[in-house]
Parts: structure tokens; sequence; C-alpha cells
């Protein structure tokens, strides 16, 4: 990208400034933007939460660069998890970040209740973000509707940011993300942005474009990133920057320089190798691919499948075969 166009902090040094900007009704919002790991939560092989991981997994992070994180999550399993459990993860991922990057916890739940006391624990803790997916076993009959819920649950944390995110595939919940951005700016002060995690780039442009860019756009599908990139958001939220992201990273400082044809060969490889650990095992394989480098998160919960260890071994040799380990090295 040119000088000047704000968008040039992709080098070997990520910068990690995270401008402020007020809200059309006076609160101050946290604007995010680059890499924000979407985070796992490590469990025990019987399938107990085990926060002891935590702190090694946040240094981990911090050294490759990612410049915020996103915690309970799909990739964090926070729909399989209790509301406890959900709080003593966030409170271990904040307190081992110690201010250093931005952590926004996902506080969605089918019982508003529940959503609004997870909103007010994250504030508690110093969350500079929160964000919910929809309630998703009653089906929401309009935008309107989506939006009064969840204004319900952001006003549960009035001086905290708040991201709504998209996530149809997942929720059920298909209405137009702009749409929704645009009510929800009337209806709810502490609006900062969308995790926008679908396929949809027209979509996500216009979710960009509203009100002369006030909101942040954070993409949410790391096999598509570049072209996200290329739309204008302001960052992105996945599973794989959790182990591959000084090579997304590098990514963009290509673009960004204009090497294109780089940049595109690099997504293209990262794209198979995410397309390996995920199209058969989902959130299990992202888990298993992880402890290849450690630190080791365990297992998924059910309803998720858990590999057997044939299956492990199967995909770590599929892995080492379509470049992953060249995919962590060659970046660093």
């Amino acid at each position: 990208m040119a000088a000047g166009s704000g968008r040039g902090r992709w080098g070997e040094e990520p910068a990690r400034e995270n401008p402020t900007r007020l809200s059309r009704f006076g609160a101050v919002v946290t604007r995010l933007s680059g890499l924000i790991a979407a985070t796992f939560t490590p469990m025990t092989r019987e399938g107990e939460v085990s926060c002891g991981p935590i702190a090694d997994i946040v240094e981990r992070l911090i050294a490759d660069g990612v410049q915020g994180l996103y915690v309970c999550g799909s990739t964090g399993e926070g729909p399989s998890m209790t509301t406890d459990e959900r709080m003593q993860v966030a409170a271990a991922y904040i307190e081992a970040v110690r201010g250093r990057i931005p952590v926004v916890v996902q506080v969605g739940h089918n019982a508003v209740a529940d959503a609004r006391r997870l909103a007010q624990h994250a504030a508690s803790l110093g969350a500079e973000g929160i964000s919910a997916v929809p309630p998703s076993y009653f089906r929401i009959a309009d935008v309107s509707t989506l939006v009064d819920t969840m204004a319900a649950i952001a006003e549960a944390a009035p001086a905290t940011p708040f991201y709504y995110y998209h996530i149809p595939q997942l929720s059920g919940v298909g209405f137009d993300a702009a749409e929704i951005m645009e009510v929800a700016a009337e209806k709810i002060p502490t609006l900062a942005g969308i995790k926008f995690s679908h396929t949809q780039v027209d979509m996500l442009i216009r979710c960009r474009s509203l009100q002369d860019g006030r909101f942040a756009t954070l993409f949410g599908v790391d096999e598509m990133l570049l072209s996200a990139w290329a739309a204008g958001c302001d960052g992105a939220v996945g599973s794989t920057y959790n182990f591959m992201a000084p090579r997304y990273l590098k990514m963009l400082a290509a673009f960004e320089a204009g090497r294109i044809d780089e940049a595109r060969a690099m997504q293209r490889k990262a794209t198979a190798v995410t397309r390996r650990i995920v199209a058969k095992h989902g959130v299990s394989g992202l888990k298993a691919a992880m402890a290849m480098i450690g630190p080791d998160c365990g297992p998924t919960r059910l309803p998720l499948p858990q590999m057997n260890a044939a299956e492990i071994e199967q995909l770590h040799r599929d892995l080492l075969f379509a470049g992953f380990k060249d995919a962590l090295t060659e970046a660093t």
C-alpha cells in the first residue's frame, strides 16, 4: 500500500497500535485491526477444561506477532462450555496477556441472561471487547429482533466495545450482515464492528462502507484472507493464526509491497494446508495440528467428534506432505 494509507503495519515487527474513536453516543471504542487469533480452549483427555497451558499459548502467539485474541468462540468451543467454564477461560487468557494485546471475549449464549452475565464478567476483567453469536435454538424472526437481542447483551457491559459475530453456517442466522449493522448502529451505543465469518466478500465490503467506514470489519475465513484484505477489511480473526501467523503476516507484507504473485502463492499454500486440517476433522483437526508445534491443547469436547490415534497420525502425515512445517518455518 502507498505511504499514508494507514495499512502499512505488516513488516517484520508488526505495530500493535489499536486506535480508539468516539461512538455517536460518546462511548470510547477500540478499533481492532491486524491478525487476531481465535484461541483454543485447552482440555484434558477426559474433556475437562485445563487452563494450565494458556500462559504458554499466549507467549507463543505474542511472539508470532498476533495483534489480539478472540476467546471462547467457535475455535475455543465456547458453545460447548458451561458459563462458569467460559468465565474461567476468559480470566486465564486476560491474566496471561497482561494488557499487551487486546482480548475480545465471545459471550453469545442461547440464554440471553447467561450472555449478559458473561458480558459483565468480561468487562470486569478488563476485556477490550465483547462479541456475541446469536442464539440459535429458537429461530430469530427478523433483523429487528436479532438486534434487540444483541442490544440486550451489549448493554450489560456499557463501557466495552461490542462486535457482532456473523457466522450463518453455524448460527443459522442468515440475515444480510450490512442490514444488521445498519440497524444495530442505531440501537447499540458500543457497537464497534463485526466478526464476519462468511465467504460473501461483497457483503463484507458493504459492511466496511457503512457510515464512511465507521465499523471495524474482522474477517473470519482464513482460506480467503487475501481476498478480504484486498477488499479493505481492518483485520482478521482465525484459527490457523494460532500456528501460521508469521506466514500470514509475510503474505500481507508482500501484498502491501505490491508483490501480488508472491502473496497469492502464499495464500494458496496456506489454504491447501488449512483444507487438509478442517475438511474432515474441523476443530478437532485444528487442535491436532496445534499439537504438532505446541502447546498441546488436548482433544475437543462432545458434541464435536474426537480423533483417534490413527486419525491423528494420518493427519500429521498429510500435513507434512502438504508442506505444513514449511509453511511454519519459511516465514520466520
